[in-house]
Order: structure tokens, then C-alpha cells, then sequence
């Protein structure tokens, strides 16, 4: 078993950079996949048949698999060794982006994602997990800039790559584009990254695992399916109240574990329960615009898939610019101004982007996706650097999956809240005056289903009164989205702590973690 000695080696060792290239590779592929579906959204729509619903279960099928097992994930790369989950991480992902590209309907698509969701699950988390074993606390921040800055590369090469592949081939290429890349991954991570666990760590329970799982997806479905149904349905009202039984057990079997999987003590530290607040609610935004501009753009602007892709490219370039500033910002002036900052420049850009009407333009869109763009950067960063440097070294594996798990719930909730927002005010606005309830049935379900209405009906009314609901929604989603990033931009500024780097002295006599001698070039 080796010391903390070697793990202070393990910093000075020049291989930790290459080792973060492979960390960064492993999460570009998660960038590239995140925005490259969203992309095809709105095309698998109209070649599915796919409701406004049933494409939220296409994204959320993914998020609510990931959000319910980053904590054991976590565990389970402390246990058994981060490297080695690492690269199952990435396989799993790999063979159900494989079953995506060959899926022939809708429900395939989404047994694809969760399967999808599942490799995520083991990446994200333990990539962010390695990061206290190779990087000291003044690196650490350059570090998760670093791996940020990968994630946002991949949400610009997603769109773009992906619609140059529905403009030339069928929608499965998106997924099939992913094998290669996660092939890749896998190889750097063999070559480069170094084997580390804490053999220590508590085991997986599968009795909690499962009560995050049913949970969330109980809530998830109880709220997709409210817009249709209406909020006093039984059926919703029956899942919203499993949800809530099966979360609340899950937090009192845990409060009772000697080392719970959810450690809802690292909650009661400040820095990380603020910081953690802030990246959970970048995440409720973000998953809810990357879910509603890509129709915007593309049914309502009359944009094909790549031009959709390109247009998304003023708040990629936001954010990556925001993500080289942000370390630099929180040094100078502290982590609480900075993440202030960014949360009241990513309500101001949500306010600005809710006054778009179906003639703006995308001028005008352009001008508040790069501001928004800013404010997620601004935020996240020092955000997901503060939270990080909370946790003792022992429990980084199932720190950071926490972390992330609260992340993940945040964008589950961003695209099922917003998107069901959107749906609702969709239909109301939506006139289908002389249409057969058929037609108009089918109109209703989104956007791009009211466009191939009005095409087969000859209705030009019916197009433009398509446009004018969706902008309308948008326009409400954005609303929420700003006065959720304006709230929360009062306690952060209020209590967050003035550094990033602020974090709690480790026990002397806490468990440490183990490096294996597995170590790569060793």
C-alpha cells in the first residue's frame, strides 16, 4: 500500500499532464455528445414521429441513468480503482452509441441513451476524482479549467459536426460518430492516466442505488408527462408522490450508514454546498437551453442542422472564453465575486434573450447567447474548482460523484421543467382553429410536428402562429431562467467563501487514498 509521500510524487511527476490529456479526451467525447443530440432533436422528430415528450425522454433517458449512478460510480472507482472504471466508463458508452446509430424507433433511441447514460456516469465523476491525486491546490484550478475548457470544445464541435452528418447522411451517424472518439479515449487512458483507489471506501448499496434511480426517474416522468395530463392527474400525482418517498428513504437510509454512499455531511460545509448549488443550477439552464434553442433555430429561423450548429457558436465562444478568465478573475478578486458576476451576467443575458419575438432575427439571438455563454463560464469554473477543494482525498471518488449527481439532477430538471414549460405554452398559444382534432392533436406536440401540419394542410396561418407559440415559450423558459440566476446570485455573494482554494485541512488520522503501482510508464 503506498503513503501520501507517493501520492505528493505522483504531483511532481511531469506524466500528470499528459495524464489530464486523457482525462480531457474522456470528456470531450461527453462534450461532443451532449450538444450533437440536441442537434438532431428537431430532425429525428420529423423522421421519428417523435413528440415534444418523447424527445425530453431522449435527453432525460441519458441524465437520469447518469445523475442516478455518479454515486456509485464514485465508489466504485475509489474501491476498484479510477483508471480501470475510467475505461468500463467509456466502453459501455461506446456500445450504446453503437445500438443508437442502429435503432429503428423512437424507444430504441431512448434504451440507447440510458445505456449511454450509464458509461457517462462512470467517466464524469472519476475523471474529476483524479484530479487531487495529480494536481496540488494551485494546480487543481488550472487543472479543472483544463477539463472545462474540453467539455465546452466539445459542446461547438457537436453541433457542427453532427449537422454536417444529418445534412449528408441518416440521423444514426450522430451516434455512430461517437465510437471512434470513445475508442480513442480509451487508449489515452490505458497509456497515460495512473491507476488510483481508496480500497477503504465504502461498498456500493444497492438498495440506495436503486432508490435514486426510481426517483428520479419517477419525478422526470411525473413531469413530462404534467403538460399533457395536467398536475392533478392521477397518474402524475401517484409519481410525484413515489418520487418523494423513494428520495426521502434514500436520504434516511444514508443519514444512518457508518459511511454512506451520499455523504450528506460534505453538504454541511459551506464552500461546497454553495458551490455545488451554483454548478447545480449552470446546469438547470444550460441542459434547458441547449433543449430549446436548437428548435428555435431551426424550425422557426428555417436554419438546417448545420446552420443550426454554427449558429449555437456565440455562447460556445462565450463560455470558452469565460473558462480561460474565470481562474484568473477568482485569484484576483476572490471566488465569491466571481461567481456573483456570473450569475447576474447569465440573468441579465436570460432577461435580454426572453424579449425575442419570431422577427428578431438572430442577430439579437447572437448578441445574448455570447452573454450567457460568459455568464456559465464565469460560473462554473471557479464554482466546480471551490467545491473540489472541500473534499478530503479519501473521499474524492464519492465527493465528486456527488458533486456531479446534484449537476446532473440540475440539467434532468432543466430539460424536463423547462421543456414541459415550453410544451404547455406551446399548445395554449398555438391556434389550430379549422384543423380536424387529428391534425390538430398532432400540431400540438411540437413545433417541428405544427410546420409538417401546416405543410400537408397548405396553412401558412398555421406556421406563423407555430412560430409566434414557440418564441412565446422560449420567452417564459428564459424568464425562469433568469430569475433563478438572479436569486441565486444573492446568497452566493453573501456567503460563498472569498477563494476557490479555501479548503479544510485533511485529518491526520483520515483514511488515505492508495496509489497502485500500476502506474502508467511504471
Amino acid at each position: 500500500m503506498e503513503t501520501v509521500t507517493q501520492v505528493d510524487e505522483m504531483r511532481r511527476d511531469p506524466r500528470r499532464w499528459w495524464a489530464l490529456g486523457a482525462l480531457v479526451a474522456s470528456m470531450l467525447v461527453l462534450g461532443f455528445d451532449t450538444t450533437i443530440l440536441n442537434v438532431a432533436l428537431p430532425t429525428m422528430a420529423g423522421q421519428l414521429g417523435a413528440t415534444t415528450g418523447q424527445q425530453q425522454w431522449m435527453a432525460d433517458a441519458y441524465i437520469v441513468v447518469f445523475a442516478a449512478l455518479m454515486l456509485p460510480a464514485g465508489l466504485l472507482g475509489d474501491r476498484f480503482g479510477r483508471r480501470l472504471m475510467l475505461i468500463t466508463g467509456l466502453g459501455i458508452f461506446l456500445a450504446g452509441s453503437l445500438v443508437g446509430a442502429v435503432a429503428g424507433d423512437v424507444d430504441a433511441v431512448i434504451a440507447a441513451r440510458a445505456v449511454m447514460g450509464v458509461g457517462a456516469a462512470l467517466v464524469t465523476p472519476l475523471a474529476l476524482s483524479v484530479l487531487p491525486s495529480l494536481f496540488d491546490a494551485d494546480e487543481r484550478v488550472k487543472a479543472v479549467s483544463v477539463i472545462s475548457t474540453a467539455s465546452a470544445l466539445g459542446l461547438p464541435l457537436g453541433p457542427i459536426i453532427g449537422g454536417w452528418l444529418l445534412d449528408h447522411f441518416w440521423w444514426g451517424s450522430v451516434f455512430l460518430v461517437n465510437v471512434p472518439m470513445a475508442a480513442l479515449s480509451i487508449a489515452a487512458c490505458v497509456f497515460l492516466l495512473p491507476e488510483t483507489k481508496d480500497p477503504s471506501s465504502p461498498k456500493v448499496d444497492t438498495v440506495s442505488t436503486a432508490c435514486a434511480a426510481a426517483g428520479l426517474a419517477a419525478l422526470v416522468y411525473a413531469i413530462i408527462e404534467a403538460p399533457d395530463r395536467g398536475w392533478s392527474d392521477p397518474l402524475v400525482l401517484a409519481l410525484l408522490a413515489a418520487a418523494t418517498a423513494l428520495i426521502a428513504l434514500l436520504v434516511l437510509r444514508e443519514r444512518r450508514t457508518e459511511r454512506p454512499m451520499l455523504d450528506m455531511t460534505l453538504l454541511g460545509h459551506r464552500g461546497f454546498l454553495l458551490n455545488t448549488v451554483a454548478a447545480t443550477l449552470v446546469m438547470f439552464v444550460l441542459s434547458g437551453l441547449l433543449f430549446v434553442l436548437p428548435q428555435y433555430l431551426q424550425a422557426v429561423l428555417g436554419n438546417d442542422a448545420l446552420g443550426t450548429g454554427v449558429r449555437l457558436l456565440p455562447m460556445i465562444g462565450g463560455l470558452m472564453v469565460a473558462t480561460r478568465g474565470a481562474p484568473l478573475t477568482a485569484r484576483r478578486f476572490g471566488a465569491r465575486a466571481t461567481v456573483s458576476a456570473g450569475l447576474v451576467v447569465l440573468a441579465f443575458a436570460a432577461f435580454l434573450g426572453s424579449r425575442t419575438t419570431a422577427g428578431s432575427g438572430y442577430g439579437f439571438t447572437a448578441l445574448w447567447l455570447s452573454l450567457a455563454g460568459v455568464g456559465f463560464g464565469f460560473v462554473l469554473v471557479p464554482a466546480m474548482s471551490g467545491a473540489l477543494a472541500t473534499l478530503p482525498r479519501d473521499r474524492a471518488g464519492s465527493g465528486s460523484g456527488l458533486l456531479m449527481t446534484l449537476r446532473q439532477v440540475g440539467g434532468a430538471g432543466g430539460i424536463a421543467l423547462l421543456g414541459s414549460l415550453l410544451s404547455g405554452a406551446f399548445r395554449d398559444r398555438l391556434d389550430v382553429t379549422g384543423l380536424p382534432a387529428g391534425l390538430a392533436d398532432t400540431a400540438g406536440d411540437s413545433v417541428v410536428a405544427a410546420h409538417l401540419v401546416a405543410r400537408q394542410a397548405g396553412s401558412a396561418h398555421l406556421a406563423a402562429s407555430a412560430d409566434s407559440a414557440y418564441v412565446h415559450g422560449m420567452g417564459l423558459v428564459l424568464l425562469v431562467c433568469g430569475a433563478a440566476a438572479l436569486v441565486s446570485a444573492l446568497p452566493a455573494a453573501a456567503f460563498l467563501p472569498g477563494t476557490a482554494s479555501a479548503a479544510p485541512a485533511e485529518p491526520a488520522d483520515s483514511p488515505q487514498m492508495v496509489t497502485s503501482g500500476t502506474d502508467a510508464g511504471q
